[in-house]
């Protein structure tokens, strides 16, 4: 035998060694097991408006070839009849399907009502996986007419700085079995109850185009209300609904804008059975608090001596404060936010602290985040502390805001960018931290215009940003790609707040390309469906009835320009497309796609022959310019086969042949003009012009090989280094790798001169860049996420992962790793619906060592140059002669 096997190594031929358990697949589990279960992609959620929520579920099950053959969802208001196997509000039925995605069946939900379910899942073999006790979820208002009471705000007057308090007084006559409180806000809140803030979300509600849409929250309040009298308190912010400060954006001018308001609902539950609802009325009573600024875009300002002791308990006294206003609801649409909320996820300390002189610290947290600082400081009453936040420095030591600060307008110096200002009490240690903003960050410039002490421990940060679960994680053996990889994530939830945005300091702004340049990234990376979700119904708000989509979302106007074109708005059709492939749920596209429709039959209409300027096109490349309409143009085709995929799935059979002659007629128009035949280059030949037709499908299939090759020799041409905007930095390294080049894209994503990734990293880089050139004058925030597509492309070429289409969701999907010669090892793994993939290889002497793991009822198959083998569920060990490697 072991003559054999060695023969069969000289040979070269691919062999499979060995069959293990699936050591990564049961996520910590015991064997057997059905875990993660999951309500609208939430554990135990309350509070939602789905009529019909979609759950799923995972196997913990180390058997080689684990499969499920069938399954059955039960649904009862009791958590113990459903434990026990009854569903009194739902059973499916036992269920002949090999998925872990459906959507509720059964009566109609009721509002304000806990519901418990569990699954019951079988075998390939016939026998039952054990479960845990049951679920749940909890359905909230559901309708917007079972809001009651009334919303409310302080006054009118948009242009009044300080946030305003309010509070009131409530009886709870009768032991309380549950109590949940219900919240609205056009603008930003913290709740509070008996003095204690409800739950450790921050900037709520998610921003939404307030006159479209707005979010509710909801929260247990169980164990924060007693019986007797109880406090009510509401803190409300500015946040995007009534943006103060002035930008090139138009913020100021939305047409929502309007001094914050809330509608509040606590409807409680008795030991006894029955219900009360206390509700937001003209009884409250409201205060101007010690926050005397916030905004969104610069900063809070915090004046101490303002203070009201107790102003959200119940002994407080009142009788100096003001009645409320009431005011009509800011839209006739409000809805659950069923996400992953805002958190402060991280606290990083200070790294170091330099004075300057007797009034000036500068701090550095050691990375760029985005978030807020926390000061605790000692001082006399009245001391003015001044916290400024920027991503560099000046020669000098102190902060240098000159590359964020550029959009920003302002009207005089009362409202410093990116500058906290806390005005002391002056009675012993005093603490601050913003409630209502964040900022984009490495160094805290701290002054003070009376004496004070200030040591490495006075500051800390928060990272904070929408938190979403982790789902990928990545190691090799070279640690520039390490780091390259940690900077993108970094970069990714530094711009996620509910939406993706841009930047986290002078922009903040939705920008459509950056979200879906970074789309695989993220989806590999982190569990981000329910932000974006909630994002893809923001474009749904924002588009124009004749289709047209800005290019920031959302927008208080500004973006329906000329060049908000198909290569920035194409997040329409990209995104959901995405989320299809890596959750296999199709109802983001079944909702938004009318949307995807009018978008593209918006764009024939102006490009009747199948070519579009339509765009923005390769935002900042190094040196080259591409061609905007084969960029544009392409984007086009992209839009129209998906939309052409997306009606075959939904049995629309007239689309289905429209949209699929729609896009071939654009792609033959593009290669028709832009493509030579003979030398298989594409316009004028840039890494970009090149790049993009490989990696969207464009060029014809005989002539893939050709034009991978000039594509070869132009990054050849250009020293092995990049030269690409955003949409050649989208599509470069796939394009290459998938093409016959891994060794040249992995070149590419390692190099650590300039222009590259990695020269980022060199110059003391922990996120992604705006520009490649760190001294250009223009487009240099040290925070962006446009460049992110790295971040994906090392799971697909390097850990080989990626999804089927014909199988989406990872049912089945696809490992091709690519081996190079400068790494020794590379190891990912990723949390897919089916429970964690991991792809791992590692050279030994002559041969190359991988090890892959399927979770269970999923199936894969491995390829590796002309090798190919089929892989069911399980771990399993494969080795192959490094001669059959690409190195």
């Amino acid at each position: 035998m072991k003559s054999v096997f060695k023969r069969i190594l000289q040979a070269s031929i691919f062999l499979t060694i060995a069959m293990a358990s699936a050591t990564m697949s049961s996520n910590g589990h015991s064997n057997r097991v059905i875990y993660d279960l999951q309500c609208e992609y939430l554990i135990n959620p309350i509070g939602l408006d789905a009529g019909s929520p979609r759950f799923t579920w995972k196997i913990a099950d180390k058997s080689n070839g684990a499969k499920q053959s069938a399954y059955r969802i039960l649904v009862g208001k009791d958590s113990l009849a459903v434990a026990k196997g009854s569903g009194e509000i739902w059973d499916s039925g036992k269920l002949v399907k090999d998925v872990n995605l459906e959507s509720y069946g059964g009566k109609a939900l009721e509002p304000f009502t806990k519901y418990f379910w569990k699954v019951l899942v079988w075998d390939k073999d016939g026998k039952e996986y054990r479960t845990k006790k049951a679920a749940s979820f909890e359905m909230g208002m559901m309708d917007i007419n079972n809001w009651k009471g009334s919303w409310i705000a302080d006054t009118k007057d948009i242009n009044l700085k300080p946030a305003p308090y309010f509070r009131k007084l409530v009886s709870v006559p009768k032991k309380i079995a549950s109590a949940r409180a219900y919240i609205a806000v056009g603008g930003l809140y913290e709740l509070y109850i008996n003095g204690k803030k409800i739950g450790n979300h921050r900037l709520d509600p998610v921003y939404t185009r307030f006159d479209k849409r707005n979010v509710y929250v909801t929260y247990d309040v169980t164990a924060q209300l007693k019986k007797g009298s109880n406090a009510i308190g509401v803190l409300l912010g500015n946040g995007w609904y009534n943006h103060q400060s002035l930008a090139v954006w138009n913020f100021d001018k939305a047409p929502w804008r309007n001094r914050p308001a809330f509608c509040l609902n606590l409807r409680i539950t008795y030991e006894d059975g029955s219900t009360a609802i206390i509700a937001s009325d003209q009884d409250w009573k409201t205060s101007l608090s010690p926050v005397i600024l916030n905004s969104i875009y610069t900063a809070e300002h915090y004046d101490a001596r303002l203070e009201q002791p107790g102003w959200n308990t119940v002994d407080f006294d009142d009788r100096q404060w003001k009645d409320v206003i009431i005011r009509k609801a800011p839209s006739a649409n409000i809805v659950a936010q069923a996400m992953h909320p805002i958190r402060n996820v991280r606290e990083i300390p200070a790294k170091s602290i330099n004075k300057i002189n007797d009034t000036t610290w500068v701090f550095d947290i050691g990375q760029n985040i985005a978030g807020v600082s926390e000061i605790e400081v000692n001082g006399e009453n009245g001391t003015v502390i001044r916290l400024k936040h920027g991503e560099r420095l000046h020669k000098d030591g102190r902060v240098d805001l000159s590359n964020i600060d550029v959009y920003y307008k302002p009207v005089d110096n009362q409202d410093p960018f990116q500058t906290d200002i806390f005005i002391l009490k002056g009675r012993g240690k005093e603490q601050f931290m913003p409630r209502f903003n964040y900022k984009g960050f490495q160094y805290v410039e701290v002054t003070s215009n009376k004496p004070i002490s200030l040591d490495k421990n006075s500051l800390k940060a928060h990272f904070m940003h929408s938190d979403v679960p982790v789902k990928g994680t990545l190691n090799s053996s070279s640690p520039l790609i390490n780091k390259v990889w940690k900077a993108t994530n970094n970069s990714y939830l530094s711009n996620l707040f509910g939406y993706p945005t841009d930047c986290p300091q002078r922009e903040k702004n939705g920008w459509t390309g950056d979200g879906h340049f970074a789309i695989e990234t993220a989806l590999f990376n982190f569990d981000g469906i329910t932000v974006y979700e909630k994002w893809i119904a923001d474009h749904r708000d924002e588009q124009q009835q004749n289709g047209v989509l800005p290019d920031i979302i959302p927008t208080g106007g500004w973006g329906y320009g000329t060049a908000n074109g198909t290569d920035w708005t194409s997040t329409i059709a990209i995104i959901p497309w995405n989320i299809y492939m890596f959750y296999g749920d199709n109802s983001l596209l079944k909702k938004t796609y009318p949307n995807i429709k009018k978008y593209v039959d918006y764009v024939e209409s102006i490009s009747p022959a199948g070519l579009t300027t339509f765009g923005r096109g390769d935002w900042v490349p190094v040196k080259s310019k591409s061609s905007l309409e084969l960029t544009s143009s392409i984007y086009f085709y992209v839009d129209a086969l998906i939309l052409a995929k997306t009606a075959q799935m939904l049995n629309k059979s007239a689309d289905f042949e429209y949209y699929t002659a729609l896009a071939e007629k654009i792609k033959t128009a593009i290669n028709k003009k832009y493509l030579n035949v003979e030398t298989g280059i594409y316009a004028t030949g840039t890494q970009t012009e090149l790049s993009v037709p490989l990696q969207w499908g464009i060029v014809p299939e005989q002539l893939i090989s050709k034009v991978a090759a000039r594509l070869a020799e132009r990054v050849e041409a250009d020293g092995m280094h990049i030269d690409v905007g955003v949409l050649g930095a989208k599509a470069i390294l796939n394009a290459l790798s998938e093409n016959g080049h891994p060794e040249i894209a992995y070149k590419l994503a390692a190099q650590d001169t300039y222009p590259s990734w990695g020269w980022w990293i060199a110059n003391g880089a922990t996120t992604l860049y705006e520009n490649w050139d760190i001294n250009a004058e223009r487009d240099i925030s040290f925070n962006h996420m446009m460049f992110g597509e790295i971040g994906a492309w090392l799971y697909k070429a390097l850990g080989g992962i990626r999804p089927d289409e014909r199988q989406p969701g990872f049912k089945h999907f696809f490992v091709e790793p690519h081996v190079v010669a400068a790494l020794d090892h590379f190891e990912t793994s990723f949390q897919s619906p089916y429970g964690e993939i991991y792809s791992a290889w590692k050279k030994k002497g002559d041969q190359v060592h991988f090890s892959i793991v399927v979770p269970p009822n999923a199936t894969a198959t491995f390829k590796h140059n002309k090798l190919r083998k089929e892989l069911g569920a399980g771990g399993h060990k494969l080795v192959v002669s490094i001669k059959n490697t690409s190195i």
